[in-house]
């Protein structure tokens, strides 16, 4: 399937956060201390305007939004990015959006960064086999301070390779 990956506007901020909601509902990480609780949800066009941040999202044939992914620093840990809010509708997993997103993040994020960390909920295995494709390794403690302790598996990735 055919994705039009672009930067978002403000018309795409309820979507994105229906997006992610509806995700969080299906992998049970509709609780405190993961991106449920996060105050800029709807706010997403606003908040990734800044230096060395930006958020993308997928758009079907229809124009309509599918998925999205952002890059953001990770405060206190200089040179390393966080990538943040990846989420996909059901619909649109496995259909080559998600690849979309992360290449456009990782490739924004290269040249900038030195590392990029993630994290994630251990229910979403196929999101784990996702990022360790995509060259991203577990590691064992949590870099940074996210405000996302509810997040249980934690990833890094080089970006000095060229990625």
């Amino acid at each position: 399937m055919s994705y039009t990956i672009r930067l978002i506007e403000p018309r795409d901020n309820a979507a994105v956060e229906a997006i992610i909601r509806g995700c969080l509902v299906e992998f049970g990480g509709d609780h405190e201390g993961t991106a449920w609780m996060d105050p800029d949800l709807g706010r997403f066009s606003e908040v990734y305007r800044g230096e060395g941040r930006a958020y993308w999202v997928a758009e079907d044939g229809q124009g309509r939004v599918v998925g999205g992914a952002g890059i953001g620093e990770l405060a206190g840990v200089p040179g390393v990015c966080e990538l943040q809010k990846m989420y996909c509708l059901r619909e649109a997993r496995g259909t080559g959006a998600a690849r979309q997103l992360i290449n456009a993040a990782l490739a924004f994020a290269h040249g900038r960064y030195e590392k990029c960390y993630l994290e994630t909920l251990d229910s979403m295995k196929a999101a784990h086999r996702f990022y360790e494709k995509h060259g991203f390794h577990r590691i064992g403690a949590p870099l940074g301070r996210t405000g996302h302790d509810g997040c249980d598996v934690l990833y890094l990735k080089e970006l000095g390779n060229g990625e």
